[in-house]
């Protein structure tokens, strides 16, 4: 779930420069108030996933181009040497949301996708090493690359558009949590069942955070696959809750995962919901079949049943995040959607060290809403889009 604008990064006198803007960035903080969006650059789009049918899930990657045009469009990804400009870096978002660069110990945050990326470890830590953020590598023990069962091989076949899809979410969770364990997880295919047995890996090897950037419409007997797979006591379980406007999607929509809604994030700090229009923003609403949680208030949310989303982060493509990816892309790329926030928020779950005495990752944010460790988004205490809110720090998490 993520729309990108793709960047060359060629030049070794490039990448110093890059990393000297890293270092010199200025700071800048969520704010509580509103305020209104920058015009974005006009652009057109184009899927990078085929579409699915029932029982699959679809990944949303967007190449973005100039409208009327035919050219991906270039984009500086530090068009600001000062920082504070999109597409964001990760002092940006440590920033943005008062976070910690590091956890207490190093806790394992997972990634579920469908397919291979088999330039994923090596596009990480080029990104990583982008921002002084130290190597994560199979060799030294960081990082760990298996298949839906657990094995290191064979490993599913090769997918361009899950390929950006994996380098957003690798990238966002070692921006996030940046002495985590990371561990990918490689679903066989994009139908739930593999994607389901690929949660299920992640959290029988020891992850304390899991993110899932992916979905499809709410189905009848959704809530068993939700039994299935998504419900695992002590492990966050996150979701993106979709690029497609207000709506409701599976697995976010699971009662036991947290699910992801996306912001705009300007560059002074301020936030509104990631809302351009009917067909485009964050997904979220009341669920037609999972019934309302003991944990949830519907005097907030306004659902007689289960309410998307829980909490977001940056999403908005306007305001996107700078990855790195080569399979099939030219390395520095522009990316938004829902696909972001959901690496962001798992890995502030691994942040905040929390989860080994909670059972159910939403009740920590329903739990300490009103205590301050949220950032309200125009204002609001709850809305579908955007949750309770975005992290103010890891209190909530």
């Amino acid at each position: 779930m993520k729309k990108l604008v793709r960047t060359s990064i060629y030049s070794a006198l490039l990448l110093f420069v890059l990393t000297f803007f890293v270092l010199g960035g200025t700071a800048f903080a969520a704010s509580t108030t509103s305020a209104s969006q920058a015009t974005p650059t006009r652009f057109s789009f184009q899927r990078a996933c085929t579409s699915v049918s029932i029982g699959y899930a679809r990944c949303s990657a967007m190449v973005a181009k100039l409208a009327g045009s035919s050219s991906a469009m270039a984009v500086n990804p530090f068009a600001n040497p000062t920082g504070g400009a999109a597409p964001y870096k990760p002092a940006d978002l440590h920033r943005a949301y008062n976070l910690p660069t590091t956890a207490s110990g190093t806790p394992t945050v997972a990634i579920v996708d469908a397919f291979n990326d088999p330039n994923a470890e090596s596009d990480m830590n080029s990104y990583r090493s982008m921002f002084g953020i130290a190597a994560c590598t199979t060799a030294n023990g960081c990082f760990r690359k298996v298949n839906q069962n657990g094995a290191t091989s064979p490993l599913p076949s090769n997918d361009t558009g899950w390929g950006v899809e994996i380098s957003l979410d690798l990238d966002m969770a070692s921006a996030i949590c940046q002495n985590c364990h990371i561990l990918l997880v490689e679903a066989s295919s994009a139908s739930l069942n593999s994607l389901g047995t690929a949660v299920n890996t992640a959290a029988r090897l020891g992850a304390v955070a899991i993110s899932n950037s992916y979905g499809t419409n709410e189905f009848s007997g959704e809530t068993s696959t939700c039994s299935s797979f998504y419900q695992h006591n002590n492990v966050a379980v996150t979701a993106s809750s979709g690029d497609g406007g207000p709506a409701v999607e599976f697995p976010a929509v699971c009662p036991t995962v947290v699910g992801v809604g996306g912001t705009a994030l300007q560059t002074n700090g301020t936030e509104t919901a990631w809302n351009t229009n009917s067909t485009e923003g964050a997904g979220g609403g009341c669920s037609r079949f999972v019934a309302i949680q003991s944990w949830e208030s519907s005097s907030v949310t306004g659902c007689a049943r289960h309410a998307v989303s829980t909490v977001s982060a940056v999403a908005d493509p306007a305001t996107g995040v700078f990855v790195f990816d080569t399979f099939g892309e030219p390395g520095g790329l522009r990316v938004g959607g829902t696909s972001a926030s959901s690496p962001i928020i798992a890995a502030v779950y691994a942040l905040a060290g929390h989860m080994s005495t909670t059972q159910v990752a939403p009740t920590l944010p329903w739990g300490h809403r009103t205590a301050g460790c949220l950032f309200t988004v125009s204002g609001r205490a709850y809305a579908f889009q955007t949750g309770l809110g975005t992290p103010n720090g890891t209190g909530c998490f």
